[in-house]
C-alpha cells in the first residue's frame, strides 16, 4: 500500500507556519519510498510523485551478528555505493553500483585484500537531487541531500528477482558482515531536501514547519541555514530529537548496520539534548559514532568538542601532514603533534587517541594521486565558473600540473603518495582510507565532485595499481602486529613503570634524543619515533621521516633492528638488518623493529 499525509492548519509564513492542504505529503518515518520525484511536477499531486509504502519488514538474518570490532583496531574505508563497483570487471553486469554489488565477491575480495575493517559508505538515505542540478543535467552523487531519514536510496538497488530495496541492503550488511567488515553509514541529519523558504513542500515543513526547522526570531518566514543547504533540522525540539533517535535506532535494529559518520554534526549540537540522550540510549551505545564536528553557523568549528565514546574527523591531521609533505608549511613538531594522536585537541573529558579520526583525502577534495598531481583546483565541468571547492588544498603537482610523462616528476609522486600512506598508518589514532586511494584513483583535479555521477568519480579498476594495493596492505597488517601503533593511553615521553624504556622517544639523525631546541628549527624535515611495546611479548618500534630531496643517514639507538618497510624501494616490505645506521631516502618513510 502506498500513502502520503496531508495537514490542515494556517498558512501563516510570517508567524512560521505552512500547512496546506494542498500538498501531499511524505511521511517522515516512511520505511520505503516509492515513485520518482519530479520539479516539473505539481507539487499538489501526491508528493511531487513520491509517497510512502508499507512494508513487511520481515527478513532471514540467520546467524548475523555485528563484528563489534574494536576501535583501536579499526581501519575506516570510505565508499560511495554506486561509484565503488560500477566498472568492476569481477561484478556481475547487472549488480554494479548497487548494494548487492557493493557485497559482491569480487568487492570483498579487495577489502580482505586490503585488511580493512569496516565501510563508512555515503550517504543510503532516500535524496533528492536539487532543482539547479536537475535543470543543468546534473545530479546529486554524493547524496548529501535527504528526504527520508528510514528508507533506504532506492536508485542503488538492482531488486534482483524482485527482491525489495531493504531486503537487497540488509543482505548486504548480512554479507559484509560474514566477511568480518563492519558497516557504517553517513547520515545527515542536519538539514533535509526542503532547502530555503524557496523550496518545494514535500514532508516535513507541510506537516509542521516551525518545530521541525531552526526559524530566525525575527523572521520566521526564512530560515537559519547552519547547513549551507537552506535550512538546519531543528533538535532542540523534543518530537525532532525522537525521529532522529527512531532513526539511528532502526537503522541499527532493523538493518543491522554498525555506525554512523553525522555530517556536520556540529548542528546536531545546537541548544539540543543530542548527545546526552544517544549517551544514555542502550541500542545506541554499543555502535561506533563519528562526528564531522562543524557546520558553518557561528561557532561552527567543534574540532575536540564531543564526549568520550565518540570519534571526530580530524582535518588537522589532514592539514597539517599535507602540509608537511607537499608544501612545508607545517614542521617536524606539527607533524610530531598528529603522529601522537593529536593531544591538545583531544586529551580531555577521559578521551583516548583513539577520539581521533586522521584521513589524507575523504570524498570531499581531492584525491590522494590528485593532491600530488594538481596545484590548483579543476572544477569547469560542475558548472559553476571554477568558483566551487576549497582554493587552499595544501597540494603539490610535483613540477607539472596533472598528467606527466617526466620520470622525475613521476617518481616523487610516487614516493609521496607512499609516505603520506605510511604517514596515516603510523599515526595514533583511527586511521579512515578513501576508497580508491589505493588504486592511483583520479578525478583530474575535480575537488568538489558532488555532482559527477559518471567515469571521473567511478574507481577505474582496470587501472588499478596492484603495487600501490600491495603496500596499503602491508601498512594495515604492519599497523595490526604492533599495538603500539594503536595505542588506547596518551604517550608521555615518560616510562609506563619503574625500569621500562619511555613510551615514545623522538628521534634525531644525529643518533640521540630530540632537544627543544630541534624542534624550533623551522628548515628541520628528518626526524624519528620510537615506540616502547605495550608488552614484554612486544618489540620496539622505530619510524624514521625524511620529507627532504636529498638521503638523509639515521645513527640508529641501541641494539640491532631490523628495516620492516622502506615506503622509497621497489620492494618495500622486504626484510633487512640495520645495525648502527640507516639510509633514508628522499621523501620517504621507514618501519623498524628492535630484533
Amino acid at each position: 500500500m502506498r500513502y502520503a499525509y496531508r495537514v490542515a492548519g494556517p498558512f501563516a509564513p510570517n508567524r512560521g507556519h505552512r500547512f496546506s492542504t494542498d500538498h501531499y505529503l511524505l511521511d517522515p518515518y516512511a520505511r520505503q519510498v516509492a515513485g520518482c520525484f519530479s520539479w516539473h511536477r505539481p507539487l499538489s499531486s501526491s508528493a511531487a510523485g513520491v509517497a510512502a509504502v508499507v512494508v513487511d519488514e520481515d527478513f532471514a538474518w540467520g546467524g548475523d551478528a555485528p563484528p563489534h570490532i574494536p576501535w583501536a583496531d579499526t581501519v575506516l574505508y570510505e565508499i560511495h555505493v554506486k561509484g565503488a563497483s560500477r566498472r568492476h570487471p569481477g561484478v556481475p553486469d547487472a549488480l554494479r553500483g548497487t548494494y548487492a554489488g557493493l557485497a559482491a565477491p569480487a568487492m570483498i575480495e579487495h577489502y580482505r585484500r586490503l585488511g580493512i575493517t569496516a565501510l563508512s559508505v555515503l550517504p543510503v538515505h532516500h535524496f533528492l537531487d536539487e532543482q539547479r542540478l536537475v535543470d543543468q543535467g546534473r545530479v546529486n552523487y554524493w547524496g548529501y541531500n535527504t528526504l527520508a531519514y528510514f528508507a533506504p536510496e532506492p536508485r542503488y538497488a538492482a531488486c534482483i528477482g524482485g527482491q525489495s530495496v531493504i531486503d537487497e541492503f540488509k543482505t548486504m550488511v548480512r554479507g559484509l558482515h560474514a566477511a568480518g567488515l563492519e558497516v557504517l553509514i553517513d547520515v545527515v541529519y542536519n538539514h533535509t531536501a526542503e532547502t530555503d523558504e524557496f523550496g518545494p513542500t514535500l514532508s516535513f515543513r507541510g506537516i509542521d514547519n516551525a518545530s521541525y526547522y531552526r526559524l530566525p526570531a525575527n523572521n520566521p518566514a526564512a530560515y537559519e541555514n547552519f547547513s549551507g543547504c537552506g535550512n538546519t533540522v531543528n533538535l532542540a525540539h523534543p518530537r525532532v530529537l525522537q525521529l532522529v533517535v527512531d532513526s539511528l535506532r532502526y537503522w541499527v535494529q532493523v538493518m543491522h548496520v554498525d555506525g554512523f559518520r553525522f555530517d556536520l554534526a556540529a548542528s546536531l549540537l545546537r541548544d539540543s539534548a543530542f548527545l546526552a540522550v544517544l549517551r544514555q540510549d542502550p541500542i545506541l551505545q554499543g555502535v561506533k559514532l563519528i562526528a564531522e564536528p562543524w557546520d558553518v553557523g557561528p561557532d561552527g568549528y567543534r574540532l575536540g568538542r564531543f564526549i568520550p565514546g565518540w570519534g571526530e574527523w580530524n582535518d588537522r591531521f589532514r592539514d597539517d601532514v599535507r602540509a608537511f609533505w607537499l608544501t612545508q608549511e607545517a614542521g617536524a613538531g606539527q607533524l610530531a603533534q598528529r603522529l601522537a594522536g593529536s593531544s591538545e585537541i583531544f586529551n580531555t573529558n577521559g578521551r583516548s587517541p583513539l577520539a581521533s579520526i586522521n584521513y589524507l583525502a575523504s570524498h570531499d577534495g581531492f584525491t590522494l594521486r590528485d593532491l600530488v598531481s594538481y596545484q590548483h583546483k579543476h572544477n569547469q565541468l560542475n558548472g559553476e565558473n571554477n568558483r566551487d571547492g576549497h582554493s587552499h588544498n595544501l597540494s603539490w603537482n610535483c613540477g607539472e600540473e596533472g598528467e606527466s610523462r617526466d620520470l622525475l616528476v613521476l617518481e616523487r609522486r610516487r614516493r609521496l603518495q607512499r609516505a603520506l600512506l605510511t604517514t596515516l598508518m603510523i599515526s595514533q589514532g583511527v586511521p579512515m582510507l578513501q576508497a580508491g586511494d589505493e588504486i592511483g584513483r583520479t578525478q583530474s583535479g575535480n575537488n568538489n565532485a558532488y555532482c559527477q555521477d559518471n567515469a571521473m568519480t567511478w574507481l577505474d579498476w582496470s587501472t588499478a595499481e596492484d603495487q600501490l594495493i600491495d603496500f596499503v596492505a602491508g601498512l594495515i597488517d604492519l599497523r595490526r602486529k604492533f599495538p603500539q601503533l594503536r595505542r588506547h593511553r596518551w604517550l608521555t615521553g615518560l616510562p609506563a613503570s619503574p625500569g621500562a624504556a619511555p613510551d615514545v622517544v623522538w628521534w634525531h639523525p644525529a643518533g640521540r634524543a630530540m632537544a627543544v631546541g630541534d624542534w624550533q628549527t623551522k628548515t628541520f624535515s628528518a626526524f624519528g619515533l620510537q615506540l616502547a611495546p605495550e608488552t614484554s611479548q612486544d618489540r620496539k618500534v622505530l619510524c624514521l621521516i625524511n620529507r627532504g630531496d636529498i638521503p638523509v643517514p639515521f645513527l640508529l639507538p641501541e641494539g640491532g633492528w631490523q628495516q620492516l618497510c622502506d615506503s622509497s624501494a621497489d620492494k618495500p616490505f622486504d626484510i633487512c638488518h640495520r645495525q648502527k645506521s640507516s639510509p633514508v631516502a628522499a621523501r620517504s618513510v621507514q618501519i623498524l623493529s628492535r630484533e
